[in-house]
């Protein structure tokens, strides 16, 4: 039968069968593909090499890593993509104790009393 006549039978679109028999002929077989697979990230051939620059220099932009890649390494890649390695490896940049306030965040100096009044204590 033709692809159409096979779309109909099946009740598939005409495209999806059309598809299916040539995918037969290129590959002997109309089984699904494979999906997912590993990372095909051009920063996992260095993790060793970005785990061990973030563990010497902790306080490093992700911006400041792309561009000692593109330096050190001479690997062009994006910010996002660094910020997605990090991710995958489980590595978050949380604030630390060298980057908080000196002293707590208050309301300032209090107001003046109204002339006559005492300030409150």
């Amino acid at each position: 039968m033709s692809r159409r006549q096979a779309a109909a039978r099946f009740q598939v679109g005409v495209a999806s069968a059309i598809r299916w028999v040539a995918m037969f002929k290129r590959t002997g077989s109309v089984s699904q593909r494979p999906r997912g697979g590993k990372s095909r990230s051009p920063l996992e051939p260095h993790a060793q090499w970005l785990l061990a620059l973030v563990a010497v220099e902790p306080d490093l932009t992700l911006m400041e890593i792309v561009e000692r890649l593109a330096v050190d390494l001479e690997v062009t890649v994006s910010e996002i993509s660094v910020r997605r390695f990090f991710k995958r490896h489980r590595i978050s940049f949380k604030k630390n104790a060298a980057r908080r306030r000196a002293r707590p965040a208050g309301r300032g100096r209090a107001a003046r009393g109204l002339e006559g009044r005492p300030e409150p204590a």
